[in-house]
């Protein structure tokens, strides 16, 4: 309660004074807006070839997944994401006159992605993740719009965010994009290949990745921390590992082509994606070219290396725990991940060094045991291999015992999780 108290009143303190900025402070011209605007006016936004790269932008940008809802038409909306401050729809961005984009023009649609402002000018909220948007350029923001613009209209007005004050209020998200917001597009690194580049760009702009893999405050900002360096996806209950591939980051000892294959087929040697990261696959990376997903493996292999992880053991037997979670591993688990924890490639996933198992919460590894694991249908890998649910066959103590042994055998050597954290997602959709 105190810490609800003590949050609600930053957030006022905040509100305040960005609404004193948004009355009192500078307000620049928008020269890049205007210059935006005044180039498209060139632009040939019906050429097939422009339409198709924004076919393919958008796609790396994974748009779809925001802003369609369940068995919902393409971009048309309805979707809402959810936040800890409540639950925000994606709009509908297909060109309809009355309820999405039909009326917007370039520079409209520059201003959203750069600086996160609507067609009036009004604070956007960043469940849209402008803050990573704000670094594609010009010329692929332009070919997204020609895209989205060739799409049938679909008339669907936006619902309402349903957000509680003071949140609700958007002039007080100037203090917290004084905070935490920075516009600019992308500058490529000169001392880095094209490919590293091409990788930086993908993975910090258009595939915002960074959005899920780092660790927010709660005021849903992203503090000063390594880039990609893990975190709980608020309100989702999965956690983002780590992407660093070098010493204690949490893709160690993945090599190159174990990203590409992950991010192609939504499997590899090292694992397999599961929960959010399955859609990203099936929606998105699976499309992607293999230059592309090089690159990205670059810019990833690149990430500087982790400090040493803090083990925290709770005060409860956890070498009691343990020993029954490895009399459960054998009788539930081994056949298929086998009893050194390496899987079956292709197969079945390994257990031993796999980052969605030794993560700093536990999340990830308790909610795949409780509700099953679903890898994505992927082109490259059509008939994947799931996981069964066992909550119906284990107590929240049997959970509690083999996730424990899994995450400290082998290799692993991650903390135990308790009971009580198996209690809190038994009943948590997977998606």
């Amino acid at each position: 309660m105190k810490w609800l108290l003590r949050g609600f009143l930053i957030v006022l303190l905040l509100m305040v004074g960005g609404v004193a900025w948004w009355l009192f402070g500078p307000h620049p011209d928008d020269v890049a807006t205007r210059e935006a605007g005044r180039l498209a006016a060139s632009e040939n936004l019906a050429d097939p070839a422009l339409i198709e790269r924004g076919r393919y932008l958008a796609t790396v940008g994974d748009c779809a997944a925001c802003h369609t809802a369940r068995d919902g038409v393409p971009f048309a909306g309805g979707h809402e994401v959810p936040t800890p401050f409540g639950n925000i729809p994606a709009p509908n961005i297909t060109p309809d006159d009355e309820t999405g984009l039909g009326r917007w023009t370039f520079a409209d649609f520059w201003r959203a992605l750069h600086e996160g402002k609507g067609r009036h000018g009004e604070f956007l909220y960043p469940a849209f993740s402008y803050t990573s948007y704000t670094k594609v350029t010009r010329d692929d923001a332009l070919a997204i719009f020609a895209y989205l613009k060739s799409l049938a209209a679909v008339h669907r007005p936006a619902a309402t965010p349903e957000l509680k004050f003071p949140y609700s209020v958007r002039q007080g998200l100037a203090a917290w994009r004084a905070m935490y917001f920075q516009p600019g597009v992308y500058q490529p690194d000169p001392a880095r290949s094209a490919e590293w580049n091409r990788g930086a760009y993908l993975v910090q702009g258009l595939g915002h990745c960074n959005e899920c893999h780092a660790r927010r405050d709660a005021l849903g900002g992203i503090p000063a921390q390594p880039p990609l360096s893990g975190g709980e996806i608020p309100a989702q209950d999965w956690y983002a590992p780590d992407l660093g591939t070098q010493a204690h980051g949490g893709l160690e000892g993945w090599s190159g082509q174990d990203i590409v294959q992950l991010l192609k087929t939504g499997q590899s040697a090292k694992g397999s994606a599961f929960g959010p990261m399955a859609e990203v696959v099936a929606r998105s990376t699976q499309h992607m070219t293999d230059a592309d997903l090089a690159a990205i493996a670059s810019y990833l292999e690149s990430l500087p290396p982790r400090s040493q992880p803090r083990v925290v053991e709770p005060a409860i037997d956890a070498t009691a725990m343990r020993h029954r979670g490895g009399e459960i591993y054998g009788q539930r688990c081994a056949a298929c991940h086998g009893k050194d924890g390496n899987g079956v490639a292709g197969v079945y996933p390994p257990l031993n060094g796999n980052s969605s198992v030794d993560e700093p919460t536990g999340i990830n590894a308790i909610r795949v045991v409780l509700l099953g694991g679903f890898p994505p249908v992927t082109a490259g890998n059509p008939r994947p291999y799931s996981m069964p649910p066992f909550a119906q066959s284990l107590s929240d103590a049997d959970v509690a015992a083999v996730v424990s042994y899994i995450r400290h055998a082998w290799s692993n050597r991650a903390s135990p999780v308790l009971e009580r954290d198996v209690g809190k997602y038994r009943q948590t959709p997977m998606d």
